[in-house]
């Protein structure tokens, strides 16, 4: 079994969901008390969060491409950036360690063409929704077409990541604006809706909506499973494991 090198703490919250995610996959397939061979590297998220603000995205690349460089010199086999946002800066953590990054839209857009999907919502920070990093690697590297909401509902999504999901907390309320959002990113195309930040699981369930949902969170840690058993290619998860609950 390889070692995995997790990045995390961008939130806490989704990074303690990763641990639990790629334990359960390693126990369910190899049976008895097996669990992952797990590194983790976490961040003070409001450093990377003033960072995000600024735009000074060069200065965030470069502490984060130091964290995975001492993932890789503590035993890391791939490093596992647990968030959607910072790929922004993947390119830089990439040329910084010589073992494989598991990029999180690859995981992603495997899942969401093998469930035969072509066009998708995207929901995220505003950073994720509205810069070309993400949506661009979805629509050149694998094929889709992607969909993102209005500028009311980017700002709305946003702020209810920051403001409530980060920091652990659930709203009704935030449950319907998110209902209302897929409802129309649907009504504009979206086959499915990717759930591009890691915490967004927490508050929205395939039950809440009528098209299916990705779960970028879950399709990550299960591809990152699938790297460290070796037992397949990991840029092509399974149906049955990697749509989950999300199907």
């Amino acid at each position: 079994m390889k070692t995995v090198g997790l990045l995390g703490g961008m939130s806490w919250e989704s990074t303690a969901s990763y641990y639990r995610l790629i334990n359960e996959a390693v126990r369910d397939r190899l049976g008895g008390l097996h669990s992952a061979r797990l590194l983790l590297y976490s961040v003070d998220f409001e450093q990377i969060a003033r960072l995000q603000r600024a735009g000074d995205w060069a200065a965030a690349g470069t502490m984060l491409a130091r964290s995975a460089r001492t993932l890789e010199s503590a035993g890391a086999d791939c490093v596992v950036v647990c968030t959607n946002t910072m790929h922004v800066v993947a390119d830089e953590i990439e040329s910084a360690i010589a073992i494989p990054l598991l990029h999180i839209a690859d995981a992603t857009a495997a899942a969401v063409k093998d469930a035969g999907h072509s066009t998708v919502g995207l929901l995220g920070t505003r950073f994720t929704m509205e810069q070309d990093f993400y949506r661009e690697r979805l629509e050149r590297h694998h094929g889709l077409k992607v969909l993102t909401p209005g500028e009311d509902d980017r700002k709305a999504v946003h702020r209810i990541i920051f403001d409530e999901l980060c920091v652990g907390r659930i709203v009704p309320e935030s449950r319907e604006r998110y209902q209302q959002v897929i409802a129309r990113l649907a009504d504009q195309g979206a086959e499915a809706v990717v759930l591009g930040c890691t915490e967004i699981s927490m508050l929205v369930s395939p039950s809440d909506v009528d098209v299916p949902l990705f779960d970028t969170m879950q399709l990550q840690a299960l591809r990152a499973a699938d790297w460290a058993l070796g037992e397949r290619d990991a840029t092509q998860p399974q149906a049955s494991s990697a749509l989950g609950a999300c199907a």
